[in-house]
This record gives structure tokens, C-alpha cells and sequence, in this order.
């Protein structure tokens, strides 16, 4: 019965994922291999719900010929940086506790890369963290980044929370 829970969760994880796409800014090779060297990658992608933050991604990624195919598990090595590029407005209202905004898979099925929002309402400012994460087990390699709510120009940002 475990494994078919085990199963049935692994194939929705495959299927169901956040739908924000990032986009590669460019990679640098760090080890030489004859087929498919080993990088780093630098992703953005823009915070779904409010307009305003983009969040640059860098993470490593094995190369070799597992990797050119896709069966290699990257490492957990990464960090991200958010940062307001134009006026913050809401979409929709904020949870005041936390929400996954991007889900991104670093191995064939056992390992994701999450990126979550969190609110810190006394400092004013939006945290982003992202964690590694196993179906098996949890992992403590993590990385954040804070955007302060502040005017951009003469707008105020447009943000409302949810309680």
C-alpha cells in the first residue's frame, strides 16, 4: 500500500506543477567533461502575483552523458535574488503566511528545487526562499532574498493581504 502511495504521489508531482516558466539568462561551465560539461545556470522569473519583482535563479547542474540525458541528479547548490523592477502591484490579495510561487525538478523523479513567498509584515518587505526538497526526505540547503515594499518613483505599492 506505501508503495502505491509512494507511486501515485511521484506521477502527480510530475504532472501538477506551479505554472510560472523562468527563463535561462546563460549558464558558465565549471567542470570539463568530454560530453556535456558541468554548469552553473542562471534563471529569472517574475513573481506571479505581483508585478514588479523579478527573482534571478542561479543553480549547478551535472553534466556528463547522464546529464545530457537527463538521468543525472543536480546538486543542491543555489541562491536567488529578488529585486523590485517597477512599481509593486498585487494581483490578487496576499497570503500573510506563505505561498510556493516556483517549483523547478533537479532530478528524474526524488529531488525539486521550491521557491516560496513569505510575508514579513513588521519589516515591510517580501522574502523569498528557496529550499531543496526530496519526496524521501527534507534537505536543509536553502537560500533567501528580501524585497522591501517601497515607492518606485511616485507610486505606492498596491498590495493587500489576506489574514
Amino acid at each position: 500500500m506505501k508503495k502505491l502511495l509512494f507511486s501515485a504521489l511521484t506521477v502527480f508531482g510530475l504532472f501538477f506543477q506551479p505554472s510560472v516558466q523562468a527563463e535561462e539568462v546563460g549558464c558558465v561551465s565549471t567542470t570539463w567533461r568530454v560530453v556535456n560539461n558541468d554548469k552553473v545556470c542562471v534563471q529569472s522569473f517574475n513573481d506571479p502575483d505581483i508585478e514588479g519583482v523579478v527573482c534571478h535563479l542561479s543553480h549547478a547542474q551535472t553534466g556528463g552523458i547522464s546529464g545530457a540525458l537527463g538521468f543525472a541528479e543536480n546538486p543542491s547548490r543555489f541562491a536567488i535574488s529578488c529585486r523590485q523592477v517597477g512599481p509593486i502591484k498585487a494581483t490578487k490579495a496576499i497570503p500573510d503566511k506563505k505561498e510556493n510561487i516556483f517549483t523547478q525538478r533537479m532530478s528524474l523523479l526524488f529531488k525539486d528545487l521550491n521557491v516560496t513567498r513569505l510575508l514579513d509584515k513588521p519589516n515591510n518587505t517580501l522574502v523569498y526562499l528557496v529550499v531543496s526538497e526530496r519526496v524521501i526526505e527534507g534537505s536543509p540547503y536553502n537560500s533567501i532574498s528580501g524585497v522591501p515594499l517601497m515607492p518606485w518613483g511616485e507610486k505606492l505599492p498596491e498590495v493587500t493581504f489576506k489574514k
